[in-house]
This record gives structure tokens, C-alpha cells and sequence, in this order.
């Protein structure tokens, strides 16, 4: 086993540890929850071992270091999102390998990647970010629709031919009411989600929770978790 194959193994054991100690302190069945790496600013070489030690989904945030990384393990079996602000100029790019884009925030958005989705003959997957440091009508200061604009953009990508509306999605907020409160910030968005699921029952999936904080979403009821630094350590950014 080569020195970095062995790095990830041990800190994805110490990730796995995490999630199921937090899924038993929750009543919760470990396989409810799924463990998403972000493997931002990290090789393809690293995704190829994380998919031999079983990883199967993967997150990108940025569109020119995701498509070259994706045609490289065209060949791995392996579920790819977009976690990141996306301009709709990188939505042709962006829907050619993502699977699920985690941050749909806007009808202009919902409106390019349906037509891209339709074109590519793919359906893809839609979680709404929810922003929970924005008022109505704004959008956060790390992208994503005010709460009381989430239902309004369900309808939209629920009534777009290629899409699917899978979820919600956030990010913990560093301004507001919420700024340092994790734990209340996800049981919030698990409100949402429970409104929306009444009228999109097939949209029942919960992003939330990053390396520093995936107890608190699993405490609340998140259905992924999105995990970079645990695993893969802090290394320099691609050029």
C-alpha cells in the first residue's frame, strides 16, 4: 500500500467512526447516512484511490478543475457533485459528468441546466441551497435562496424537462442568527425540508455538514455529509 493510500485509508476509518458514532447517538441506521468527499483542489490520482476504498461519491466546486478530473476516471464508477456557485457558462461543461448539482439557487440556473440536461439526453439531480443567512428575495453570501424561495424553485426545477429534484442542501452560515449555531442552522433546514418533502415527496434528500461539523447534521437528520479536509488533509490548490 503506497504512503498516500494508506494517509487516506486511516483518515477515512477515522471519518467512518464519526458518522457511525453520531448516527448510534442519533437512533439512526449508519446506512442513512452517505458520506460525499470533496476532492477539490486534490489530483485525480486521489479519486482513484478513494474509489478503491470504496468511496462512491465525490464533490467538485469549481468546473475547470472538475471536468478534466472526471474524463480521467470516466472509467470508475463513481457519483459526482457540484457543490459549487455556478455562472451559467459552465453549465454545459458542468452537466456533462455531474450526476447532482447542490446548488441551484436561482430560476436563470434551473433554466440552463434543464436545457443542457435535455441536450446531453441526461436527467440530473437538484438540490436547492437553501442560504439561511439571507432575507427574502437575497441570495447568501456563499450563494443559495433565501428560505421562503425554496418553494417556488422546486416548482420550477420540478416543472424542467432533465431535471430532478432531489433535495435541499446548506451551508453553515458565517453571518446571521445561525453564525456558530450548526446544530440550529441544520434542524432549520430540516424544517424546510419537511414542508417541502408535502408537496415533493421524492425530494428527500439533506446536504449539510463539512469536516468540522457532520455530528450536528447527523444529529439533525441530513441524509449526506460533505467531507474534504478529514480525508484528504490540507494540501496546496491546483494551479
Amino acid at each position: 500500500m503506497t504512503d498516500r493510500k494508506a494517509q487516506l485509508a486511516a483518515n477515512l476509518a477515522q471519518v467512518e467512526e464519526r458518522i457511525a458514532s453520531s448516527c448510534a447517538a442519533a437512533g439512526r441506521k449508519r446506512e442513512e447516512v452517505t458520506l460525499i468527499v470533496v476532492t477539490k483542489t486534490y489530483p485525480a490520482s486521489d479519486v482513484r484511490i478513494l474509489h478503491e476504498l470504496g468511496v462512491r461519491h465525490v464533490a467538485e466546486n469549481r468546473d475547470q478543475d472538475a471536468a478534466p478530473k472526471a474524463t480521467a476516471c470516466a472509467d470508475l464508477s463513481l457519483t459526482w457533485h457540484f457543490v459549487g456557485q455556478l455562472q451559467t457558462n459552465k453549465v454545459r461543461s458542468v452537466t456533462s459528468y455531474a450526476d447532482v448539482v447542490q446548488s441551484v439557487d436561482r430560476a436563470k440556473l434551473v433554466t440552463a441546466l434543464s436545457a443542457a440536461a435535455v441536450r446531453g439526453e441526461r436527467e440530473l439531480g437538484c438540490l436547492i441551497q437553501v442560504a439561511l443567512d439571507a432575507e427574502s428575495g437575497e441570495r447568501g453570501e456563499r450563494g443559495g435562496v433565501a428560505p421562503d424561495g425554496a418553494e417556488e424553485l422546486a416548482a420550477a426545477i420540478d416543472a424542467a424537462p432533465g431535471l430532478r429534484l432531489d433535495g435541499l442542501m446548506t451551508v453553515a452560515p458565517l453571518a446571521g442568527e445561525y453564525a456558530g449555531r450548526q446544530r440550529a442552522a441544520f434542524d432549520r433546514l430540516m424544517e424546510i425540508s419537511s414542508r417541502l418533502r408535502a408537496g415533493h415527496p421524492a425530494a428527500n434528500m439533506v446536504s449539510a455538514g463539512m469536516s468540522g461539523d457532520l455530528e450536528d447534521a447527523v444529529a439533525a437528520g441530513a441524509t449526506h455529509v460533505r467531507v474534504g479536509t478529514a480525508v484528504l488533509g490540507v494540501r496546496p490548490r491546483l494551479g
